[in-house]
């Protein structure tokens, strides 16, 4: 199961991608060190944005806290031991309030379609904010089995940009995900509307300390 980061669906479709049993990666990846933890987080985005970006990942007790405070406007999210599959991302500052508040929800106890539907209310109210221009977010998954402190094989990328209300006629893209990989788009007319891009070949990925 994916974190509260991106849409329900989104979430369900990257994780039907690459799907394995709990190990015990899962269950001593608490003892990673910090640095450990904050290259594998930053390691989704563009190498020029890695070393200026806030990292926030999860405590001992759950609680999301700071790891590191960046100098740029990228948020990178750790991965978090206690899910099954191996999963970190970042994205442009303006989606925080988003996904925040979508955190925030989850660790309530609702369940994801039900932070949708409040963040939905949320942003029609005026309460919650969403970006104004196409904004990204990087990612990858991959079975906890395939993951080691020195890096990643068969990660599984997603790229998504966040195009608020966007829609088939306003950008000339399907709603059906493409073979290839290629870019379609999820959510239509909705304020979190994203294009999805994600690439048909897993990738190695090293973790640069």
């Amino acid at each position: 199961m994916l974190t509260n980061r991106i849409g329900s669906r989104t979430r369900n479709w990257f994780a039907r991608s690459w799907c394995c049993a709990l190990s015990a990666a899962a269950l001593s990846a608490g003892a990673q060190s910090p640095a450990l933890r904050i290259a594998q987080a930053v390691s989704p985005a563009p190498s020029t944005l890695r070393a200026g970006a806030t990292v926030l990942g999860t405590d001992s007790a759950g609680k999301w806290v700071t790891l590191r405070k960046g100098t740029n406007d990228l948020i990178c999210l750790a991965d978090d031991p206690h899910h099954k599959n191996f999963h970190v991302s970042c994205y442009f500052k303006a989606l925080e309030p988003f996904m925040a508040r979508g955190r925030e929800l989850r660790a309530q106890g609702l369940s994801s379609d039900s932070a949708d539907s409040v963040r939905a209310r949320e942003i029609r109210a005026g309460k919650l904010a969403m970006p104004k221009t196409p904004t990204a977010l990087y990612q990858y998954g991959a079975p906890r089995e395939q993951v080691s402190d020195s890096g990643v094989k068969g990660a599984r990328y997603l790229y998504v940009v966040y195009m608020p209300y966007a829609t088939p006629a306003s950008t000339g893209l399907t709603v059906q995900p493409l073979n290839d990989g290629g870019p379609w788009l999820m959510y239509p007319g909705k304020p979190w509307a994203h294009i999805m891009i994600a690439p048909a070949q897993p990738q190695v990925v090293t973790f640069g300390r």
